[in-house]
């Protein structure tokens, strides 16, 4: 192999996975997300940024508010960039669905919106507008929006 080729593979193994990369931020850029929201079937709680994660519990409840669903978030800074992790579990702790990993692809003014690496929810987004949080998800037949209001002061 020449000089020339050796180069090229070298320039390629580290210009790829920097090329994929999403969009340069921190998890402090997410402050904004940090408290508590809810509606009559979901509760998420986003702690406040620090040492390079964020997390979220999440409760889900059915219609006579009894807990359906446990879900654990995590976003996590990587490279110049964030990545976010998400497991869910059934009551009992037993899993509900596969681990899941997600990079961010568009952050803004109090909104952020990650696209998973596999299988499970396809892009998932979060936005605030005053107090209302919404969580964005799209799939390939539809897009839902699921608005939850502020319930503690972050």
């Amino acid at each position: 192999m020449s000089r020339l080729s050796i180069a090229a593979a070298v320039l390629v193994a580290f210009a790829v996975p920097a090329l994929a990369q999403g969009p340069s931020a921190n998890v402090a850029d997410l402050a904004w997300m940090t408290g508590t929201y809810a509606n009559d079937t979901l509760e998420e709680n986003w702690a406040t940024p620090k040492g390079g994660s964020m997390a979220s519990l999440v409760r889900g409840y059915d219609s006579d508010g009894v807990t359906n669903m446990i879900e654990l978030i995590v976003v996590e800074e990587e490279g110049d960039s964030l990545i976010l992790r998400l497991k869910q579990w059934n009551p009992g702790m037993e899993p509900r669905a596969d681990f899941q990993v997600m990079d961010l692809i568009e952050i803004g003014d109090r909104k952020v919106v990650f696209k998973n690496r596999g299988e499970g929810i396809p892009q998932l987004g979060y936005s605030l507008d005053g107090n209302t949080f919404t969580i964005s998800i799209a799939t390939p037949n539809r897009d839902i929006d699921i608005p939850l209001t502020r319930v503690s002061p972050h």
